[in-house]
C-alpha cells in the first residue's frame, strides 16, 4: 500500500477523530489522530481537504470499507457516513467507528497528538512521526507494528506519553531511548527489544510510570533509576537482567508497584529496598535471589501483594512480616526457608492467599490461623510440619495436595491421618467408652428394624412401576420405586450398556420395562461408601449440586433429571436419554461428522448460549456451570443441544466475594480461573468460546488459542475450518464469520472484555448476510479483533 502523500495527511490529520472498534460485543477501543498548525482555509483549501480525504479512503482496507460507498464526488461531503460540519459547512471532524480499517501510517508530521492503539495496523511504526519537533502524546499498543522504534522519536523532546506495549518492535533500547525532559509515561512491554537499559534514563524527572517487561533487555540495573523521585510504577518483569539489586530504588518515595520477577538478578535484597513505604506490590519472584528476607519489608504498611517465591532465600521469615495488616496475598514458596512459621501471622486479617510451600519450614501451623478470616487458599506442601492443621475454612476447603510432603501434620483434610489424643483425654474416654457402646448398639438394633420395614415396603411400591405412567413427571422422586427396575435393566450396571465415563461416574443407557429408555449417571462407590478417587466431601457436594441444579431449572436446552437414588449399594441420577450422544463424540467420528453441517453446528451453538443466557440471567441466584465442555453437551437425534453435567455447578452469591476451588476441563477453563480461583459468569463464556471454535473446527482449538498472537493473525480462515465438510459460501459464509467474531470474543484473555451470554445468545439471534464476499485464504488478523486473546 502506497502511503499517503504528506501534503494528503496536513488537512486530514486536522480532521480525523477515529473511534475504531471490532466487534459491538468486545467493547471499544479508540484512534484520534490530531494536529495543531492548521489554520483558517479558504474555498480552495476546503476542496483540497475532500480531495483529500478521498485519496485517503482510496488506501484503506478492512471489511467496514463498503461503509463509505457516501464518499463520492457526486454527494456534498457534509452528508457523507462520519462526516460532521460546522455552521458555515467546513468540515470538522470525522468519525468511522466501528469500521475496522486497516492502512500502513508513514509520513505523519506536525502532530502533538497521535493515537492508533488497539488495530491491525502492521508495518514500521511512522519514521517522521515526530519531525516536526511538536509530538506530546503517541499512542499505538495493541498493533501489530515491527521493526525499530522510529529515530524521530529519540530526538522528540517534547514526549509526554508514550505508549508502545504489544507490539513486536526490535532493536537495541540503548539507541531507542533519547532524552525527555517531560516524559510522564512510557510502556514499551510485550515486544522483542533488546540491550541494556540506558544510564540517561534516569534523566527523565518526571516519569510516573516506566514498564518494559517481557523483552529481551539484559545488563545490570542503572543505580541511576533511583533519581526518578515521581515513578509510581516500575515494571521490568521477564527479561534478563542480572546483577545486584540496585539500594538506589530506596530513594523511590513515591513508588507502589516494583514488579522485577522473571529475570535472573543475583545477591541478597538490600535491606533498604524496606524504607519504600508507599509499595502496595513487590515481585522479586525467579530471579537467583539469596540471603535473608530482610526484616525491613515490616514497614511496608500499606503492602497488598509480596512475592518473593522461586529464589534461594534462606533463614526464618521475619516476624515483621506478621505486622502487614493490609496484606492480601503472600507467596514465599520455593526457596530454602527454615524455622518455624512465625505466630504473629495470624494477625495478617487481611491475608487472602498464602504459600509457603517447597522450603524446609518445621514445626507446627500456629494456632493463630484460626483467626484468619479472610483466608481462602493455603499451600503448606512439601516442608517439615507437623502437628493438627488449623480450625479455619481455608484449611477445611483445602485438599491434600496443599499440605502434601511434609513431617507429619494431621487433621481434616482427606488424606492426612486423624490426630492423635491429647494426654488427659484418657479418663474423657473411660466414661465415653461404655456410653458410645450403649449408642452403638442401639443403633445397630434400630438399623436391622429399620431395614425389614424398608424392604417391606420396597417390595410393595415396586408393584407400581409397570403401571405409573407418568412417573417422569415427578421431579422430586427419590429413587426407590424404581431401583430395582433399574438394577435389572443394566443386569447390575453391566459394562456393556455404559456409553460414558467421567470423573465421578459412569452413565448407562437403560430400557425399562415400561419401554421407556433412560440415561443413569452412577457413582463410582467403593466398598466402604466413599466414591473412588475422591473424598466423601467432594462427591457428595457434586451429587447434591447437580440435584439442586437441576431441580430448580427448566430450560428446553437443559438435559432434563427425573430422579435420583442414594444407598449404601448404589448412588445415581436418572436423566433423559439423549440418542445423539455427546458432542465430543460426534466431531470424534469423521463419518458422523461429515453429515453435520454448518447450519446444525450453529444451531447446537445457539442452544448451548440460550441455556447459559437462562442461567446467567433468568435464574435467581444465577448458576454458574463451570465446566461447559464437548463432552458436556448432548444431542437429540435432531442435533438439538442439550447442557449437562451439574455436578460443579454454583449458585452465585449475589453480595459476597465466590471464590473456589478449581473446576472444570483443562483446554476449557478460563485462563485466570486456576489462579484468582474467583468464580463469575465470565467463566462459562469463556468455555463457550472454546466450544464454538470446536465445533468451526471439528477439533479441541488448543493449537489456535495456545499460540502467540502473531501467528494466529497470519492464519488463514480455511485453515480453522473443519474439511471434512464442504467449505461455507454466500450467506453461510457471512453468518460463520459473524460467529467466529463472537467466539474470538468470548475468549478474551481478561474476563470483563468477554461478552455477557444475554449479548452472546441476542448475537447469535442475527443472521448475518450482509458482510463482503470474503476469500478463504484471507488472514484471521484482517477479519477478527485478535488482542484480547493476549493478556
Amino acid at each position: 500500500m502506497s502511503p499517503l502523500p504528506i501534503l494528503l495527511l496536513r488537512p486530514i490529520l486536522a480532521l480525523i477523530s477515529v473511534l475504531a472498534t471490532s466487534h459491538p460485543l468486545v467493547g471499544h477501543s479508540f484512534v484520534t489522530a490530531s494536529s495543531s498548525f492548521i489554520g483558517n482555509y479558504d474555498r480552495t483549501a476546503a476542496r483540497g481537504e475532500v480531495e483529500a480525504l478521498l485519496k485517503w479512503k482510496s488506501s484503506l482496507k478492512g471489511q467496514g470499507l463498503p461503509l463509505l460507498s457516501s464518499w463520492n464526488s457526486t454527494i456534498p461531503s457534509c452528508s457523507w457516513v462520519g462526516i460532521s460540519c460546522d455552521s458555515s459547512r467546513r468540515i470538522v471532524s470525522l468519525n468511522i467507528s466501528g469500521y475496522n480499517l486497516i492502512n500502513e501510517m508513514n509520513n505523519l508530521t506536525q502532530l502533538k497528538s497521535l493515537q492508533l492503539g488497539q488495530n491491525n495496523f502492521a508495518g514500521n511504526l511512522p519514521p517522521d512521526v515526530c519531525s516536526g519537533g511538536l509530538l506530546e502524546n503517541f499512542t499505538a499498543h495493541s498493533n501489530f507494528f515491527m521493526g525499530p522504534i522510529p529515530r524521530s522519536l529519540k530526538n522528540c523532546s517534547t514526549l509526554f506519553r508514550v505508549r508502545l506495549e504489544n507490539n513486536q518492535l526490535t532493536g537495541d533500547i540503548l539507541d531507542a531511548l533519547g532524552t525527555y525532559p517531560h516524559l510522564n509515561y512510557l510502556d514499551l512491554s510485550y515486544n522483542k527489544l533488546h540491550g541494556m537499559l540506558p544510564a540517561r534514563i534516569a534523566q527523565y524527572n518526571n516519569l510516573t510510570f516506566l514498564r518494559i517487561s517481557n523483552n529481551n533487555i539484559s545488563g545490570a540495573l542503572p543505580s541511576e533509576l533511583g533519581n526518578m523521585k515521581k515513578l509510581n510504577v516500575l515494571d521490568l518483569s521477564t527479561n534478563h537482567l542480572s546483577g545486584r539489586i540496585t539500594k538506589g530504588l530506596a530513594n523511590l518515595k513515591a513508588l507502589f508497584k516494583l514488579l522485577l520477577e522473571n529475570n535472573e538478578l543475583t545477591g541478597s535484597i538490600p535491606p533498604e529496598i524496606g524504607m519504600i513505604l508507599t509499595l502496595q506490590n513487590l515481585s522479586l519472584s525467579k530471579n537467583r535471589l539469596v540471603g535473608r528476607i530482610p526484616k525491613q519489608f515490616g514497614n511496608y504498611i500499606g503492602i497488598l501483594s509480596l512475592n518473593l517465591s522461586g529464589n534461594e532465600l534462606r533463614d526464618s521469615i521475619p516476624i515483621e512480616i506478621g505486622s502487614l495488616r493490609s496484606l492480601e496475598s503472600l507467596d514465599l514458596s520455593r526457596n530454602s526457608l527454615v524455622g518455624e512459621i512465625p505466630k504473629q501471622f495470624g494477625q495478617l486479617q487481611s491475608l487472602q492467599t498464602l504459600n509457603l510451600s517447597h522450603n524446609n519450614l518445621s514445626g507446627e501451623i500456629p494456632s493463630t490461623f484460626n483467626d484468619m478470616v479472610a483466608l481462602t487458599t493455603v499451600d503448606f506442601s512439601y516442608n517439615q510440619l507437623e502437628g493438627p492443621i488449623p480450625n479455619s475454612a481455608a484449611f477445611h476447603n483445602a485438599s491434600i495436595d496443599a499440605v502434601r510432603g511434609n513431617k507429619g501434620l494431621c487433621g481434616g483434610i482427606v488424606g492426612l491421618k486423624p490426630c492423635p489424643l491429647e494426654k488427659g483425654d484418657g479418663k474423657l474416654l473411660v466414661i465415653l467408652l461404655p456410653i458410645i457402646a450403649l449408642l452403638l448398639l442401639f443403633m445397630v438394633t434400630f438399623g436391622f428394624w429399620y431395614t425389614m420395614i424398608g424392604r417391606t415396603k420396597r417390595n410393595a411400591e415396586d408393584q407400581l412401576v409397570s403401571t405409573n405412567e407418568n412417573l417422569f413427571a415427578i421431579w422430586s422422586y427419590d429413587g426407590v420405586i424404581m431401583y430395582e427396575n433399574i438394577i435389572e435393566a443394566t443386569e447390575g450396571f453391566d459394562s456393556k450398556y455404559c456409553i460414558g465415563s467421567g470423573a465421578y461416574g459412569s452413565v448407562y443407557k437403560a430400557r425399562l420395562s415400561s419401554d421407556h429408555i433412560i440415561a443413569v449417571k452412577k457413582f463410582h462407590v467403593s466398598p466402604d461408601g466413599d466414591i473412588v478417587g475422591t473424598t466423601e466431601m467432594s462427591w457428595q457436594k457434586a451429587f447434591r449440586s447437580e440435584i439442586r441444579a437441576l431441580t430448580e431449572i427448566r430450560h428446553r436446552n437443559i438435559v432434563k433429571l427425573y430422579g435420583f437414588c442414594s444407598s449404601s449399594r448404589h448412588s445415581f441420577l436418572v436423566y433423559e436419554y439423549l440418542e445423539g450422544g455427546s458432542l465430543e463424540n460426534l466431531l470424534s467420528d469423521h463419518e458422523t461428522a461429515a453429515g453435520f453441517g454448518w447450519l446444525e453446528r450453529r444451531n447446537v451453538a445457539k442452544c448451548v448460549a440460550d441455556a447459559l443466557c437462562y442461567m446467567h440471567h433468568d435464574c435467581s441466584p444465577p448458576i454458574i456451570h463451570r465446566d461447559i465442555s464437548s463432552k458436556n453437551i448432548l444431542l437429540d437425534v435432531e442435533y438439538e443441544a442439550h447442557v449437562s453435567d451439574f455436578g460443579t455447578a454454583r449458585f452465585m452469591k449475589q453480595d459476597s466475594s465466590n471464590w473456589t476451588s478449581f473446576a472444570g476441563t483443562f483446554g476449557y477453563a478460563a485462563p485466570k480461573l486456576a489462579f484468582t480461583m474467583e468464580v463469575n459468569e465470565k467463566c462459562d463464556v469463556y468455555s463457550f468460546g472454546v466450544v464454538i471454535l470446536e465445533l468451526i473446527m471439528g477439533r479441541h482449538p488448543g493449537d489456535l488459542i495456545s499460540s502467540s498472537i502473531s501467528s494466529v493473525y497470519h492464519m488463514q480462515l480455511k485453515e480453522i475450518l473443519d474439511r471434512r465438510i464442504p467449505y461455507p459460501k454466500d450467506e453461510i459464509m457471512a453468518d460463520l464469520i459473524s460467529v467466529l467474531d463472537i467466539a474470538f470474543s468470548c475468549l478474551s484473555y481478561r474476563p470483563e472484555s468477554r461478552p455477557s451470554m444475554k449479548q452472546v445468545s441476542r448475537g447469535l439471534s442475527t443472521r448475518r448476510s450482509d458482510m463482503p464476499d470474503y476469500s478463504l485464504e484471507i488472514n484471521l488478523g484482517k477479519l477478527f479483533n485478535l488482542r484480547g486473546l493476549i493478556s
